[in-house]
């Protein structure tokens, strides 16, 4: 285990009494949209199921038992160059853990992190080599859950968000090295990390593999960039292409055009935040249809009551803006950008146009203009799991993960 003391000391996590009271009379309050001919979802999220939901979230709900759950572990709040941060840890059981950080994305909360944390803190107890053991670090994202509020950050972004994360782990923390891993806008943080910062990693893993200009240009919010589907291609190429797009437009467009005007309505009112959440964790998900195979109710609300409480839905959605505004700025101009060894986890429900099998995913990315970006090391596919792999397919992703590190402690 562990012998090296922890250089802070925890505080659980404590939502007051006065905040879940004002949030339950806010739910019972909603003046509710006619909602009329949306059976099928075509509009958005549908009335009967988000009331549902919500008479849920007022009135049967247990905060306090989910806090319960979430104060199992370590839970941190520190001042990292006037930048507030939360993180909850998972000590490392093991001859020799490696200090692990994991970085979200959105609408993920650090607690999208909890299936996997025991399995990486402690692999002994899952089967695995207790040799692989970390201890495990899983902030808030500035600006996101716990890690609020942020007045004077308005501009926090990915790659400012790896500078936190560095002084985090090496000035306040004490580590000389460590390891990094992340998910989504995560990833990209990570991606940074193992740009910038490549001397102080062991390694980073991640959740699909970017690259760190993604969100540059002036049609960051398209992911067509304003270009026509191309004439002639075959039905299901063209369709996955719709499809997708579909999936991420609205998405982007309003997170990296408008944040401040749509987070007016949803910082206001909790089944509005609800529900712009619960359309990505629908559409998102590998749920075949019925997301509560992927999030019961109560994690649902886990997820939602985190994001209030934190009042976190404002500075959350920014970040995509500000990727665009302060756009990314190399540190170095080596190839691959990312020094770092990299190990990457694909998922077959966000395969790309033309991709079905798992030897095709892997191909497709070492084929295409993103590997070169990376030092990538460990390249895996699944053919089942979606955007939030760490919940998703969590035993997956944590074998993915420990196979990265195994041969670079």
């Amino acid at each position: 285990m562990s012998t090296q003391p922890f250089p802070l000391e925890p505080t659980p996590l404590h939502v007051s009494d006065e905040v879940l009271e004002d949030l339950r009379r806010r739910l019972i309050a909603t003046k509710w949209p006619l909602d009329a001919g949306n059976d099928d979802g075509y509009y958005g999220v549908r009335r009967s199921y988000l009331q549902e939901l919500v008479a849920y979230w007022a009135d049967g709900f247990d905060w306090r038992s989910a806090e319960k759950a979430i104060n199992a572990y370590e839970h941190y709040r520190v001042d990292v160059g006037g930048v507030p941060v939360h993180f909850m840890r998972k000590p490392g059981v093991g001859p020799n853990p490696i200090p692990l950080i994991l970085s979200h994305g959105w609408p993920w909360t650090f607690w999208h992190w909890s299936k996997v944390v025991d399995q990486l803190a402690d692999p002994g107890a899952f089967g695995a080599d207790p040799a692989d053991a970390f201890d495990v670090i899983v902030p808030s994202l500035p600006g996101f859950g716990f890690s609020t509020p942020l007045p004077d950050q308005p501009d926090m972004n990915f790659w400012k968000i790896a500078d936190v994360w560095h002084e985090l782990m090496t000035d306040v923390l004490g580590y000389g090295k460590y390891a990094a891993g992340g998910c989504d806008v995560g990833a990209l943080v990570t991606g940074q990390l193992g740009h910038k910062y490549a001397d102080a990693l062991y390694a980073i893993h991640i959740g699909s593999a970017l690259k760190l200009t993604m969100f540059e240009g002036e049609r960051a919010w398209d992911l067509s960039g304003g270009r026509p589907i191309p004439a002639g291609l075959p039905a299901d190429i063209h369709a996955r292409i719709v499809q997708l797009e579909k999936r991420f437009a609205v998405h982007l467009a309003a997170q990296v055009l408008d944040p401040s005007t749509l987070a007016y309505g949803l910082a206001d009112s909790p089944v509005g935040m609800l529900a712009w959440m619960l359309e990505r964790w629908t559409n998102w998900s590998d749920n075949g249809g019925d997301v509560e195979t992927v999030f019961s109710k109560d994690d649902l609300l886990i997820h939602a009551t985190i994001y209030w409480a934190g009042n976190a839905i404002d500075t959350s959605i920014r970040t995509y803006a500000n990727n665009n505004r302060y756009p990314w700025t190399p540190s170095h101009d080596r190839w691959p950008v990312i020094e770092a060894p990299t190990g990457i986890t694909f998922v077959g429900y966000e395969n790309p146009p033309g991709v079905s099998t798992n030897e095709q995913r892997v191909r497709n990315f070492v084929e295409g203009d993103r590997a070169a970006w990376y030092n990538h090391v460990n390249i895996t596919a699944h053919d089942h799991g979606g955007h939030f792999i760490p919940w998703e397919i969590p035993d997956e992703w944590a074998e993915d993960l420990r196979r990265t590190f195994h041969e670079r402690r």
